[in-house]
């Protein structure tokens, strides 16, 4: 099993998702021998939290993890609302896709992004046998060797770990895949079934490209794409190359025809600007990271299984499904719980349906695209309430895709209906929420 996490990924980031810029021959050869998902969401529009919900199967207002660490740790004192509390740590008591995996005889490693808690609750204390270059840091100070410094972050130290006598002009991201092959040559030899979650930093900031990259997309770059930013365009490629590094050696090491392959993302592109130019644009859907809206937390996901089928999936889906479809495309029984399902029936036929018809939504923090906010999707319908004002807002995307046409006021029963249904799934869950900020001085 390989389980491979982009981070801040759009979903048209990816040229079988419609990127123009963007060259991803591998995962688009990939999309081809895999399901194909066109309404995969992460329960959340930031990091954390989805890493959470892919970890457990739970939503993250569920287990109280609804924002990164460290901003779970640094609660905004400055706003209207002061956001909800959050937790930081992945609680022990909850069971990882690590422990499964390491309990059915499998060998675990997680390589990459962790940042699901401090130190002690590092990936080694769930459940996996290895980690390398995870820590409590959602963001490396740089893509080149030796990946630490102290020149963002307000001035704090980072780096990233295990990653000793690095070769001169290496780049994290080729770094991270030696290290994974390492682990599936070494699962070969030992003749064990693994487990590897292969979580790259990609292309999250610092938009950093290799040079000879940019300069290639700078020479393709024209004006109307909707994306021109060549670093990022140049990140990407190098995320496309290494995802064919691990094909590639899985097929030479005769491991592919029994290995499942999942590739997604752990939110929405960041529309947010770096070094002066904004680092994506998800259109046709709107906004990005940290909204609700669709370019927030819709997302590429692709599900090969050995021999099994290829194709599209329209059904709505999320990051909490990935808990119980891995466990159940590897053989084994699936956990079930309320927050998720298994996709394992999608795989099997693309065109099928889940008996689930509503997903849900709630991010009680603010950030450069949103106030706090809760949705809920309801097949084609989609209701968003911002909890600053109490607004509402109701899109059909069936027929308006891009989320620009607010039919809250034309269609007040649908959305009293919905409203009550979103505001009974926070109370079951037991969701955090933000609260009047009595400090607030700014305008009301």
């Amino acid at each position: 099993m390989v389980f491979v996490l982009a981070d801040d990924l759009g979903w048209s980031d990816v040229g079988c998702y419609g990127a123009d810029l963007h060259e991803t021959p591998n995962l688009d050869a990939l999309a081809k021998d895999s399901v194909r998902f066109t309404r995969a969401y992460t329960a959340s529009p930031v990091c954390s939290p989805t890493r959470a919900s892919i970890m457990t199967g739970k939503h993250p207002a569920r287990l109280h993890i609804t924002i990164w660490l460290e901003g779970a740790k640094r609660r905004d004192n400055k706003r209207k609302l002061l956001p909800a509390a959050a937790e930081w740590n992945l609680p022990h008591s909850e069971v990882t896709l690590g422990e499964r995996f390491k309990s059915a005889g499998y060998r675990t490693a997680a390589i990459g992004k962790w940042h699901l808690g401090e130190a002690t609750h590092y990936a080694e204390t769930q459940g996996f046998d290895i980690n390398i270059g995870g820590t409590l840091w959602g963001a490396p100070q740089t893509f080149w060797a030796p990946y630490s410094g102290d020149k963002r972050f307000g001035g704090e130290p980072r780096y990233v770990p295990h990653l000793e006598d690095p070769k001169p002009n290496e780049y994290l991201t080729d770094r991270l895949t030696d290290e994974a092959l390492r682990f599936l040559d070494s699962s070969k030899a030992k003749g064990k079934p693994f487990f590897l979650y292969m979580a790259y930093h990609n292309p999250h900031t610092p938009i950093e490209g290799k040079p000879d990259l940019v300069a290639q997309y700078e020479r393709k770059l024209r004006p109307g794409m909707k994306h021109q930013n060549t670093h990022y365009a140049a990140m990407i490629h190098t995320l496309d190359e290494n995802v064919g590094r691990l094909i590639a050696r899985l097929k030479q090491n005769g491991q592919y025809e029994n290995t499942v392959f999942v590739f997604t993302s752990d939110n929405g592109g960041f529309v947010g600007k770096f070094d002066g130019k904004q680092v994506t644009n998800n259109e046709p859907l709107r906004s990005g990271k940290g909204s609700l809206y669709e370019g927030g937390n819709r997302i590429p996901l692709l599900i090969r299984v050995p021999g099994g089928k290829s194709g599209v999936c329209h059904e709505p889906v999320y990051s909490c499904d990935l808990h119980p479809t891995l466990v159940e495309l590897a053989g084994h029984k699936p956990p079930t719980h309320e927050d998720s399902m298994s996709l394992a029936p999608l795989v099997a036929s693309p065109g099928g349906t889940l008996s689930r018809d509503t997903l849900y939504f709630h991010y009680p923090h603010y950030y450069e695209t949103t106030t706090p906010v809760t949705s809920m999707l309801a097949r084609d319908w989609k209701l968003l309430e911002y909890h600053e004002d109490g607004r509402l807002e109701l899109y059909n995307l069936a027929v308006d895709p891009t989320e620009s046409r607010n039919l809250a006021s034309s269609e007040p029963a649908r959305a009293k209906e919905m409203l009550g249904q979103l505001r009974a799934w926070r109370e079951r869950v037991g969701a955090q929420m933000p609260e009047p900020n009595p400090a607030y001085t700014g305008p009301r």
